[in-house]
Parts: C-alpha cells; sequence; structure tokens
C-alpha cells in the first residue's frame, strides 16, 4: 500500500475513534444512571457496534450517520448491560430485580409447561452471565451481543425465546449446532441489520424480530381476557362496529340505544380495554409503561382476525332483542 494510502486509512480511523468517545461522553450524559462508567469502557461495544450497523455497509459513512446511530442507542440499558459485563454485583442485582418478570414472562410464552418455563428463566441468567471464559479470563456470556439498538426487555425476550428453540432442537434431536450458533446468527443477521439500520431503527432489528413475536402472544393474551371481562352488550357493540361494518346509528339501533349513546360507549370501552391491557402486561409480565403502551399500538394493527372470535367467545343471548339503556 502506498505511504498516502495508508495516511489518509489512519486519519479516518482516528476520526472515527474520536467520534466514539465523543458519542460515548454524550451517552453517559443521557444516562440516568451511567453506573461510574467512562466513555472508555463504552468505545469498544460503540465500535463494535458501528462497525457492524454502518462500516460494514458502506466503510465510507460519515460522521453524521456515526452520531445519529450513537444518540439513538438505549443509554441506560447499554451503561446496565456493560456494568453488568464488568463484574458490577449492584447492576447484577439491579438486572434481575428490573427484569426478572420479563425474563419470567418470556419464558412462559416460549414454553409448552410450567416445568420448562422454569427450568428456561433459570438458565437464562447463567447464559447472561457466561458458562464459557473469554481469553481476558472475563465471562463470555450473552450479554456481549447487545448493542443498545433495541431496549433491553425486548432483547431479552428475544435471547429467551431463541433459547428455547435451542433446546427444543437438542432434546428432539432433529437439529445439532453449536451452542450459540442460532443466537450468534440472530445478532449478526446481514440482511436484517441493514434493513433495520438503513433508516436507523425505522424498521426492527433481527435480535428484535423474535421480540415481536413473543410480545405480540403476550398482547393477544391480555387482549383476548380484557375482551372476554366485557358485558355481553359492549362486545356485540365492538362486534357490530369493527367487523360488521354497522355504522354506529345502526350499531345502537341494534342495541336499542341512539348513536350519540353507541358513541360514548365505545370511547369507554376502547379506554377500558387498553387499561386493562396495560395493567395486566405491567403487573402480570414486568413490562414497563412505556412498553406496554408502544406494543400494543404495534401488535393492534396485526390482530384483527384473533380479535373477532375473542369478541365472539362469551355467549349473546337475546341481545338484539333487549333495548339497552346508557
Amino acid at each position: 500500500m502506498r505511504p498516502g494510502r495508508l495516511t489518509i486509512l489512519r486519519q479516518s480511523e482516528k476520526q472515527i475513534d474520536d467520534l466514539i468517545i465523543e458519542g460515548a461522553k454524550r451517552l453517559l450524559a443521557r444516562a440516568t444512571n451511567s453506573r461510574a462508567l467512562e466513555p472508555q469502557s463504552l468505545a469498544p461495544r460503540l465500535r463494535a457496534s458501528v462497525e457492524k450497523y454502518l462500516l460494514k455497509h458502506d466503510p465510507s459513512t460519515g460522521a453524521t450517520p456515526i452520531d445519529k446511530f450513537i444518540d439513538g442507542l438505549h443509554a441506560d440499558d447499554l451503561c446496565l448491560v456493560i456494568a453488568c459485563e464488568r463484574g458490577d454485583q449492584t447492576a447484577w442485582g439491579d438486572l434481575v430485580e428490573g427484569y426478572g418478570a420479563t425474563v419470567r414472562s418470556a419464558a412462559r410464552s416460549a414454553s409448552s409447561n410450567e416445568a420448562m418455563s422454569d427450568d428456561l428463566a433459570q438458565s437464562i441468567w447463567a447464559e447472561l452471565h457466561g458458562l464459557k471464559v473469554r481469553q481476558d479470563g472475563k465471562p463470555a456470556g450473552k450479554l456481549a451481543y447487545y448493542s443498545g439498538a433495541g431496549s433491553l426487555g425486548g432483547w431479552l425476550r428475544a435471547v429467551v425465546g431463541q433459547l428455547a428453540i435451542d433446546q427444543h432442537r437438542r432434546e428432539a434431536r432433529l437439529i445439532h449446532t453449536e451452542e450459540d450458533s442460532d443466537l450468534d446468527r440472530l445478532a449478526q443477521d446481514v440482511e436484517g441489520e441493514h434493513r433495520a439500520l438503513s433508516a436507523f431503527h425505522s424498521s426492527p432489528s433481527p435480535e428484535e424480530t423474535l421480540a415481536d413475536d413473543l410480545a405480540a402472544s403476550d398482547v393477544e393474551k391480555a387482549l383476548a381476557r380484557a375482551l372476554a371481562e366485557l358485558d355481553d352488550e359492549d362486545r356485540l357493540l365492538m362486534k357490530l362496529y369493527y367487523f360488521d361494518g354497522l355504522r354506529l346509528r345502526e350499531a345502537g339501533a341494534v342495541l336499542g340505544v341512539h348513536e350519540a349513546t353507541a358513541s360514548r360507549r365505545l370511547t369507554r370501552i376502547h379506554g377500558s380495554v387498553r387499561e386493562q391491557v396495560e395493567t395486566i402486561l405491567m403487573k402480570e409480565h414486568g413490562w414497563t409503561r412505556s412498553e406496554a403502551t408502544r406494543s400494543l399500538a404495534e401488535v393492534a394493527t396485526h390482530l384483527q382476525a384473533e380479535v373477532e372470535p375473542m369478541l365472539l367467545a362469551q355467549p349473546e343471548p337475546g341481545l338484539q332483542g333487549s333495548p339497552a339503556g346508557n
């Protein structure tokens, strides 16, 4: 290589390193709890993520996209993970306490029975910490795959789901794989990463795709419970309006109420169902309110085919012939 070309490459590498350090400083400043980390502690992970998501696809990526990528990472989640990797016992305690319910919920969703669910939930912590040792003597755990591009809760659900798949494959003796191979592919899927980062997280990353599937299952179950607890008239109103295509005036006539009353009732049902679903997700599955609200909005658009039978799950005796009050 010509000396001039080598000099340019060295300058480019230094510029990227400088961007990484400055980005690490901004990330620590954004974090609610920076875990007493220094920018140099974050730099290797940020550099690896920038290489993986940006430079791998476009080596000439400039400063603005790199800054935008780093500023879009989940600061507190990434600090927590890196602190855990560095042996911070307080961080480990916070991880287990903060995400234990999330792990248990994901394990239940990915398992066919309670015993398998308990085994999976217990094994995940050893997998995260690391059953192997790296050359530097530190544990080589699954946490090393977390980039901060998605929420830690969503990523953990994906890891639990992938481990459940691995266990099933090994037990069924259908496919023989190395212990980490499927998760490695999950974390390093080039096509998925390219699609995700081309719009800077406007599309789900590969590691979040499985999480979305598991989240959809949790939301659907919570929605089923919320709809099942509606009284017969409210459930019928939703069916008439959303699935039978009746106008509010027509749906109200079926129930024997005015159009304005039907409209107010439908608004009340919306709020009641959403509040109950969010409560179930937070109390029973360990979701945060923001996760519950966001996921419910995202998943609801894909659930129409499943919602109709839920609305029909309970008998509707004589409703059409029984006028309802307000």
